[in-house]
């Protein structure tokens, strides 16, 4: 079975909120992928760890992201859907691809400059070793496509370079990956600040909108979002806000830009907030009501994720043994 489809991984960490930002960037296009490829789709809470974490708090978010995810519509049956936590592999994996990473090539990855300047009191070991793990969350399961953001692209570099170096000494032992452009997919900006990217962790509150947020928050939201001074809906560089919520409305509705254009000539922001914020909370109406249930149902969401660990395990055990082998160390038979 294994190889027989292309294989796409990716997944997000369980901090701050899931918000429609990784659902329009993520989630849709994992939705259309899962059809075509081996998909494995993973909750990041190893990755999660290089800062600091409330338990109580961590280990229900990372619950209700597995919860989302199948909330979207992520088929257990069809896409392989874990927490990275209960796959060891991950981790044994990485230890291996750390002796074969460099660390002046570690200390050169721009998020480790970001995320040390805006945590000066936890530079901690994980932060720079954060792109092996995820080399190890890549090479794991041979993958040959990740969706990547420009955030990532560079880790990506990494990862093929990685590889690359260890198939040069041992052979193809590593499908090297290439990264995925998705087709659709807009970046969504936020709300409070539309030339800053929509955070899932962003302080302000009103900045983001959760794809399980309760309605009236949402529209409350919308109706204080950040425009310019003016009153023509027009998608252009020199209105970030306006453009913002015209990608917003067009990618829950299906329309074109030029369709919410003509739709909204003449009728002024105040008008046209509300209505992309009754698209958003129809569209997601759906979503919110299946979490609702799944949420409750803890032996469900327990035996579906130990389901994906074993299925992940299957594939990452053997690459982990090849590994293994190909370094000579002694394999436990």
């Amino acid at each position: 079975m294994f190889k027989e489809q292309k294989v796409l991984l990716s997944g997000i960490q369980p901090t701050g909120i899931m918000t429609i930002g990784n659902y329009i960037g993520a989630v849709k296009n994992w939705l259309r992928l899962q059809d075509d490829y081996l998909s494995v789709y993973f909750i990041a809470d190893l990755h999660a760890l290089t800062v600091r974490q409330n338990p109580t708090e961590f280990k229900q978010r990372a619950l209700s992201f597995f919860a989302q995810y199948l909330a979207f519509g992520l088929d257990p049956e069809k896409s392989i859907l874990y927490f990275q936590s209960h796959v060891p592999e991950h981790t044994q994996l990485q230890w291996a691809l750390n002796c074969f990473t460099y660390v002046g090539e570690a200390q050169r990855m721009t998020q480790f400059k970001d995320k040390s300047a805006k945590h000066t009191d936890n530079i901690n070991m994980g932060l720079m070793d954060y792109p092996v793990l995820m080399a190890a969350d890549i090479l794991l399961f041979q993958t040959d496509l990740v969706p990547v953001g420009i955030d990532q692209k560079q880790h990506l570099e990494l990862t093929r370079d990685i590889a690359i170096r260890f198939n040069n000494q041992f052979g193809d032992v590593f499908t090297v990956p290439d990264g995925y452009i998705p087709k659709t997919g807009a970046k969504i900006m936020s709300l409070a600040d539309p030339t800053a990217k929509m955070s899932k962790s962003d302080p302000d509150p009103n900045a983001a909108i959760s794809v399980i947020e309760d309605p009236d928050s949402i529209m409350r939201k919308f109706k204080r979002a950040v425009t310019d001074s003016g009153n023509e809906v027009k998608f252009s560089d020199e209105k970030p806000g306006i453009s913002n919520l015209l990608s917003i409305y067009t990618e829950m509705t299906g329309k074109t830009i030029s369709e919410a254009e003509a739709e909204f000539a003449g009728r002024g922001y105040g008008d046209f907030k509300t209505n992309v914020a009754e698209a958003v909370i129809e569209r997601l109406r759906p979503v919110r009501e299946e979490y609702a249930r799944l949420i409750k149902d803890k032996a469900y969401l327990t035996e579906t994720a130990k389901k994906g660990a074993e299925k992940a395990r299957y594939i990452a055990s053997r690459t982990v043994e090849k590994v293994y082998k190909k370094l000579g160390l002694v394999v436990k038979e």
